[in-house]
């Protein structure tokens, strides 16, 4: 009984990119940076295990319906040919039923915030419903993807102000950039698949500009977020983290400028660690302010 058992729970783990932990971190750190934002500083441990497992929660719902909707186009790419829904190692009830359990779990956390923190996160579930299929439809899907992640900017300020200001908007433009730039990454991966099998990404709509358009998207990022913090007096260690980002996109131009599936494999899977630098500005600004107060 018991190895039945454990061999489920590790299709289940893998369904979720368990061992995979790139897709919900750069989901998680730009949370986490608007949640300090709007906050002033640390926002408690309540807000805090609130959005670290429902940023997670809700990342690994988002996998098993997108493994239920692209199951038939999967098999045809090289990197999600096993993925256990394409190989019927998992049902496609199976799927969407632990994910409608996962997207529960989340949303009891969100009931622990308030009303405005459950407004926003309705819009949030049915956008990242939305975006598997998008792929068939928008010539640059990365976006939907970008409106989907970026929901945790808005319902941080939400749980936290009860409203959204205007710098929330604002953080909320300048990363759908930065998604932008890594989706694209790893869409260049797969392009020749993609290409195949008609699925329409960013990397296939933006052609020979793709590295390019890549590298400014990384700019406006941190150029929007930038103008839009100034008014927040965070000081030189966010300005240090920013120039240590902009250093790593630089590293990413390097990995991605000859379009090799390695390269840009690398450059999607480290990405979360310029968001990780970007957030750590964020939180020692405020740690450092803390420090001269007393």
């Amino acid at each position: 009984m018991s190895a039945p058992s454990r061999s489920r729970l590790s299709l289940y783990l893998d369904l979720i990119r368990w061992n995979r932990p790139a897709g919900w971190l750069v989901c998680l750190w730009p949370t986490l940076s608007a949640l300090w934002i709007a906050s002033d500083g640390f926002p408690g441990w309540h807000l805090l295990a609130v959005f670290v497992l429902g940023t997670f929660l809700m990342r690994s719902a988002g996998c098993c319906v997108n493994d239920v909707a692209d199951r038939d186009f999967d098999r045809h790419v090289k990197r999600t040919a096993a993925r256990p829904v394409t190989t019927g190692a998992i049902s496609v009830k199976e799927a969407l039923t632990l994910g409608a359990v996962l997207a529960l779990v989340s949303f009891g956390l969100v009931l622990t915030t308030n009303a405005a923190a459950i407004a926003w996160s309705v819009p949030a579930v049915l956008v990242a419903i939305a975006y598997p299929f998008s792929k068939r439809v928008i010539s640059m899907p990365q976006a939907v993807l970008g409106i989907a992640f970026n929901f945790g900017i808005v319902i941080a300020f939400a749980a936290v102000q009860g409203q959204v200001p205007a710098v929330a908007w604002w953080m909320w433009l300048g990363n759908l950039f930065w998604v932008l730039a890594y989706d694209t990454e790893y869409a260049m991966v797969d392009r020749d698949d993609d290409l195949k099998i008609g699925i329409k990404t960013s990397a296939i709509t933006l052609g020979r500009f793709d590295v390019a358009a890549i590298v400014l998207f990384y700019l406006l990022f941190l150029a929007i977020w930038g103008v839009a913090l100034a008014p927040y007096g965070l000081g030189p260690v966010y300005w240090l983290a920013t120039a240590a980002a902009l250093a790593q996109g630089v590293w990413h131009w390097t990995l991605i400028r000859h379009r090799t599936r390695e390269g840009c494999f690398i450059a999607f899977r480290v990405n979360h660690w310029l968001g990780a630098t970007v957030f750590a500005g964020i939180a020692g600004s405020y740690v450092l302010r803390q420090m001269a107060a007393n």
